[in-house]
């Protein structure tokens, strides 16, 4: 008796001050689909997959994202007045108070998960929100519990999700109407505001990226993962458009995960999603085809458009945003690890898309460079991704997840390089952007030749090859490689007017060294020297 009477009380969202709503508790995909149906929320897809629309919100709103100040976080959060933005606790508690009452009057879906797939490092999980197919999110993008674990499940941490609630700004200490706020104390996300999916997703991830190397000792990482038949783990960093997922989609490794991972201290990588979150925009079955045969039955469309008033997707066209997305149960994937953890990782890719046609297509990096370059997060935005932009533009995200990071990013940077040197692991950048010249004159890098170099590095077919360090960035890079022309492994040699080129790298190169001011004081000497010459 009193064994059910405690278990019933588990599935109670009393605790949070939630009383008098109708909750669906753990539904299937199914179920959540056929609901989303009847309510006129979505449409079924030709592939088989649900495709919604998020409203107002078609990206995360990183100036909305707060972090509560309190004994937890005042003295260990790098409160950089930009990503880290602090909140009042006081201010918190009563906008906490707002939301819960606002969804006590709301039919509710609660969902219990896990967030990582090592147990020895695993959130539990709960996320409750006004919307089905938020609940469907949540079902494919975190690790799902079995019916015995579902019994009993204990949530540690709960989201708490209220799209339809509008913040007052001058009442709640909110910038806008929408936010999402992070309370170690309380362990509450508290969104509201937003229906956009990936505030749950990135609210989830930044607390991992404190509780794991504060508490656990654990590096967490904004990467993509998979593993060959060696057992040899390989790592992806990188931000939107370098090519993270479609990279770690190889035919020939196992996929750990496409987003979200933790390096244990016992040299183990294992994943924190049980799904994949992946962009469409210009998708097709030639280019992507582990991505594009994954969205069937089950699988989340984000703000695609339809051909024609037709139920076939039309992934070219970006009249709602360009940030149209998929999110999927892992087990879409076919050729995946199960569970979803590596070990004895070797080789690690900081993918970058250099519009700016500068940095080789694989260059070495020491312990300095790879912490420098961890640090620096570099990519660049092109003309038409965003308002205004009408030529490459440089862009930073530290450690390629800034917007996630709570601490300096120079802790996680010395995670990394320790981890280099106890386990002999090589740190490759990657150049999947230009050559040939900067964006509009050169051409995107070929992806079988990035996929080349990246499975000679992988393979230990660049371990006895003669390198050159590149002039400027001072980066080792291969003179050959396998299936890959000469001319295009030194970016200089691909330019034809030499003088440019030269020109076009110390611009850049300036830009590093403007960018990482802000790092400065909390680095040391061999991370600093792994910058390029001034």
């Amino acid at each position: 008796m009193n064994t059910k009477i405690e278990l019933t009380n588990l599935k109670s969202l009393s605790k949070y001050g939630i009383n008098n709503s109708n909750v669906k508790w753990n539904l299937s995909s199914d179920e959540l689909i056929k609901i989303c149906i009847d309510k006129n929320l979505g449409k079924i897809a030709s592939s088989g997959a649900l495709a919604v629309n998020t409203g107002e919100f078609t990206g995360r709103s990183p100036k909305d994202r707060f972090i509560v100040k309190d004994d937890i976080t005042k003295d260990q959060v790098w409160w950089d007045g930009n990503i880290n933005l602090p909140f009042n606790e006081t201010d918190f508690d009563k906008l906490y108070n707002k939301v819960v009452n606002y969804l006590s009057t709301k039919e509710l879906y609660a969902r219990d998960a896990f967030a990582g797939a090592d147990k020895n490092n695993q959130l539990h999980l709960r996320v409750v929100t006004e919307l089905p197919w938020v609940s469907l999110f949540a079902y494919n993008m975190f690790i799902r519990p079995n019916q015995d674990e579902l019994e009993n499940f204990n949530p540690e941490w709960v989201v708490l999700q209220a799209p339809s609630f509008m913040a007052i700004a001058a009442e709640d200490g909110t910038r806008q109407h929408n936010f999402s706020i992070l309370s170690f104390k309380r362990k509450v996300i508290l969104i509201g505001g937003s229906g956009y999916t990936g505030e749950v997703k990135k609210g989830i991830f930044s607390a991992l990226n404190f509780i794991l190397p504060v508490f656990n000792n654990v590096f967490p990482m904004h990467c993509s993962s998979n593993v060959g038949n060696n057992g040899e783990t390989a790592i992806f960093f990188g931000l939107s458009g370098t090519g993270k997922t479609t990279l770690s989609a190889d035919v020939h490794r196992k996929l750990i995960g496409d987003d979200e991972h933790g390096w244990t201290a016992d040299n183990k990588v294992f994943n924190f999603e049980g799904g994949c979150y992946a962009k469409v925009i210009d998708l097709s079955a030639k280019n992507e085809p582990e991505i594009y045969a994954a969205i069937k039955k089950g699988a989340l469309l984000e703000n695609v458009i339809f051909k024609n008033d037709s139920n076939e997707v039309d992934y070219n066209d970006v009249s709602i945003t360009q940030n149209t997305r998929v999110s999927y149960p892992i087990n879409h994937i076919e050729n995946i690890q199960v569970p979803s953890m590596g070990e004895n990782p070797k080789n690690i890719f900081f993918l970058t898309a250099d519009a700016f046609g500068v940095l080789p297509p694989i260059s070495k990096l020491t312990p300095g460079q790879a912490a420098y370059h961890f640090i620096s997060g570099y990519t660049a935005k092109v003309a038409g991704t965003e308002a205004g932009i009408t030529e490459p533009v440089p862009s930073f995200s530290a450690c390629f997840g800034a917007p996630f990071m709570p601490l300096h990013p120079a802790k996680y940077a010395d995670m990394l390089s320790k981890k280099m040197t106890e386990h002999n692991v090589n740190v490759w950048l990657v150049n999947t952007g230009w050559t040939g010249g900067p964006y509009g004159v050169g051409n995107r890098m070929k992806l079988k030749h990035t996929r080349a170099m990246i499975n000679a590095a992988l393979d230990g077919k660049l371990d006895n090859v003669t390198f050159e360090n590149h002039p400027i960035f001072k980066l080792a890079m291969p003179i050959t490689c396998d299936n890959v022309p000469t001319e295009v492994l030194n970016p200089k040699n691909t330019w034809t007017d030499k003088d440019a080129y030269d020109a076009k790298a110390m611009h850049l190169a300036k830009s590093f060294h403007e960018n990482f001011k802000t790092f400065e004081e909390g680095t040391n000497q061999e991370i600093l020297d792994g910058a390029p010459i001034k």
